[in-house]
């Protein structure tokens, strides 16, 4: 089971402060994220870098992972998720969970949760929080050429998970996890 971090946003909405740099507990948010997936259960864990990725490979402690520049980051979380899949292609994994850099409230026990639902390579599989889709998300290897070829901009693979709504399986994970979002000055209270 891999992971996948998606870490490459330039953070515009944060004044051009990239996400995987903001401070968590004392390291940078990356470190956080990747940790989260590795101790949910994914091994290999791969990081997608893209804004500022010299300044985030200087300051994170990132060895225990592999890494990916997109160097077409700013087209949005698309093109960052052709490019992990891309890294993890030969790994030989059955399956990869996705996450995303700026939602520090899930931790490896929902990522523990959804990996727990693998089914096999054509598996689908997201976290839910109240009954709605969110993070971090489990393709079956079987899928990833699909979804690598239809991810596009900042929706990355939500129209591929619309579109096979009824091969998704729903894992809730409200009562262990908060699935919000750092993307503005407002939000990074939520930060320790």
């Amino acid at each position: 089971m891999a992971g996948l971090l998606l870490a490459a946003g330039g953070g515009r909405r944060l004044g051009g402060r990239p996400k995987a740099l903001l401070d968590h507990r004392g390291r940078p948010l990356v470190e956080h994220a990747a940790r989260t997936l590795r101790d949910g259960g994914c091994d290999p864990v791969h990081i997608v870098l893209g804004a500022a990725a010299a300044s985030v490979r200087d300051r994170a402690d990132l060895s225990a992972y592999g890494t990916s520049e997109n160097p077409d980051w700013a087209q949005g979380m698309g093109s960052s998720l052709r490019v992990g899949l891309a890294a993890l292609a030969g790994s030989g994994a059955d399956a990869v969970v996705v996450s995303l850099v700026d939602q520090p409230g899930i931790g490896a026990a929902a990522v523990a949760r959804v990996v727990a639902a693998y089914a096999g390579g054509s598996s689908l599989v997201s976290a839910a929080y109240d009954g709605r889709r969110g993070h971090p998300v489990l393709f079956g290897a079987d899928r990833w050429p699909d979804i690598a070829a239809t991810a596009e901009g900042d929706r990355g693979a939500r129209a591929y998970l619309r579109r096979h709504a009824d091969a998704l399986t729903l894992v809730e994970c409200a009562d262990i996890a908060e699935p919000y979002d750092i993307d503005t000055p407002e939000d990074l209270h939520r930060l320790e």
